[in-house]
């Protein structure tokens, strides 16, 4: 019995092209739908994420709203400058600043929390001692350092006037009745009311 066989037609260049590009662009469409399909699933979560997130923020309790601000202090404390820079006229007048203003700029990191054996600020208790121990007692370990406290409190800008104010200010608010110093006169100006007293005065006859 004979065998026919029927013949192949050759492959044409063509078609192996053709053949090629369509194994290359399938995959790519299958990888273009995938790609597409992920994203609009991520965007529509996330869309609907924040929708709910808005539904719902007025109704947040007060623990969760005080937390959010809690978080959102902290991210600005990590991200806020290490330090300022800090312009200071060095031929400028210098302004004598109150007592609070010292405590607020100086003091309080200690005295309010009572750091490192401090005493804190309004408790009678803590001051009571030290205040008997007499306003220029409290000048003088204020001025010279004592103990854990850096003389004038690390700032050796804060002049005896000021540390005046800050000690009365702080005992002041715990019970004591201290009076700080008051200002010496500027040389000008007491010259000026010197010569205006001297020139209303009436001529010796």
């Amino acid at each position: 019995m004979s065998e026919h066989h029927t013949p192949k037609s050759p492959t044409t260049p063509g078609q192996v092209v053709l053949a090629t590009l369509g194994g290359l662009f399938a995959p790519l469409v299958a990888i273009y739908m995938i790609f597409w399909l992920v994203s609009n699933v991520n965007g529509g979560s996330s869309s609907e994420s924040q929708i709910l997130k808005r539904a719902y923020q007025p109704h947040l309790s007060d623990s969760a709203k005080v937390a959010e601000a809690d978080e959102a202090s902290a991210v600005a404390a990590r991200i806020a400058p290490v330090g300022e820079l800090k312009v200071i006229d060095a031929n400028a007048p210098k302004v004598e600043r109150t007592g609070e203003e010292i405590f607020n700029a100086v003091c309080t990191a200690c005295h309010t929390p009572g750091a490192l054996g401090a005493p804190k600020y309004q408790n009678k208790a803590d001051w009571a001692p030290r205040i008997a121990q007499g306003y220029e007692t409290l000048f003088k370990h204020a001025s010279e350092g004592y103990k854990a406290m850096p003389a004038r409190g690390g700032d050796p800008d804060i002049d005896d006037l000021e540390l005046h104010r800050a000690i009365a200010f702080m005992a002041n608010a715990a019970g004591a009745h201290f009076v700080p110093p008051e200002p010496a006169a500027a040389p000008a100006a007491a010259a000026g009311a010197a010569s205006g007293a001297a020139a209303s005065a009436p001529a010796a006859k």
